[in-house]
């Protein structure tokens, strides 16, 4: 079993940061892919950030420039710094990682619980 448990989020004013973090844990042989999605009311799921194993970064055109996806292998950990918050990026962020959950298992889409960014003043 595997979980991702993010945590950072919160209230900031538009221009302000947060830095999310998300730990990954559990039966974990390998993680590939990490990244970072968002979703508000009635819209879908949408990619924020991603990174590969060795460092490789997407992300999507609304927030280059402005988030930086990055990530500690040894700690099984994905952070997003994200600065000049607006308030359209105000969402629930959620954590996905590409796992390898045991020796003979293949890999599997974990995601976490999700934590609220609100930019407002």
């Amino acid at each position: 079993q595997v979980q991702l448990v993010e945590s950072g989020g919160g209230l900031v004013q538009p221009g302000g940061s947060l830095r999310l973090s998300c730990a990954a844990s559990g039966s974990i042989v390998s993680i590939n892919a990490m990244g970072w999605y968002r979703q508000t009311p009635g819209k879908e799921r949408e990619l924020v950030a991603t990174i590969t194993t060795i460092g490789a970064t997407n992300y999507a055109d609304s927030v280059k420039g402005r988030f930086t996806i990055s990530r500690d292998n040894d700690k099984n950990t994905v952070y997003l710094q994200m600065n000049s918050l607006k308030p359209e990026d105000t969402a629930i962020y959620y954590c996905n990682a590409n796992v390898k959950a045991g020796l003979s298992a293949p890999f599997f889409q974990y995601w976490g619980q999700g934590t609220q960014v609100t930019v407002s003043s």
